[in-house]
């Protein structure tokens, strides 16, 4: 097994006491450093993240998934020896093996970034209203079709220690999505997609958030490209 010290692991938590602690301990069987980011929540998260070890971070009140996330971030970059970062569901939805490869490809090619994408191959196992929703994002915004991304937000990205450093996210929901894409542009960050796995669980199913996050980034793109015009 390649040995993955210098990899940090974000893992944004929101309510997800009843799967957090077999997806973090999951994890940890790969990747020793992780941070779960608890954004509030008000279901016991906290304590079943303390039983799996994983570093614990805590907002008192519920901020976002981008706030968690920039909170994240900003703790595993001042680690010691911290390299590389993931940014990691915490419902289940993303797989280990894919974080593996995507690290792998940091360490061998010329990039700063890593974008995950679930629209590759067969994609009937997406819902079709989930599917369309983020396909018209893409289509929406100028800045995913210049950068050839296809998928407008998979929750899953790794990158190294510039990106890391220079990550500012502002926007605390989850139009941090499209900040990110601002970014890469801005900081012309070197950026590749990788296709991944994602898990629609029962569980996942049943919060029925993706759909509802896939919505208001709709919105969001809309509004921060007429914005720009």
């Amino acid at each position: 097994m390649a040995d993955q010290r210098d990899v940090w692991l974000v893992v944004p938590v929101y309510n997800e006491a009843p799967v957090v602690a077999e997806v973090v301990n999951d994890a940890l069987q790969v990747f020793p450093n992780i941070v779960c980011v608890d954004d509030g929540s008000k279901d016991g998260s906290a304590e079943q993240i303390r039983s799996t070890g994983a570093h614990l971070v805590r907002h008192p009140v519920n901020l976002g998934q981008g706030a968690a996330i920039q909170t994240g971030v900003e703790y595993a970059r001042s680690q010691a020896g911290a390299a590389y970062f993931a940014t990691f569901d915490s419902d289940g939805q993303h797989l280990v093996s894919d974080v593996e490869r995507m690290v792998r490809r940091l360490r061998d090619e010329p990039l700063d970034i890593v974008v995950g994408t679930r629209f590759h191959g067969d994609t009937a196992h997406i819902p079709r209203l989930k599917r369309i929703v983020l396909k018209s994002v893409v289509a929406l915004s100028p800045r995913l079709r210049k950068l050839h991304l296809s998928d407008a937000h998979n929750g899953l990205r790794v990158f190294n220690k510039t990106v890391a450093d220079d990550m500012n996210i502002t926007l605390n929901g989850m139009g941090h999505a499209s900040q990110i894409v601002e970014m890469i542009v801005r900081e012309r960050w070197r950026v590749a997609e990788e296709p991944v796995t994602i898990q629609y669980t029962e569980y996942s199913m049943a919060k029925g958030q993706s759909l509802i996050n896939g919505v208001n980034i709709m919105f969001d793109t809309v509004l921060r490209t007429n914005a720009r015009r």
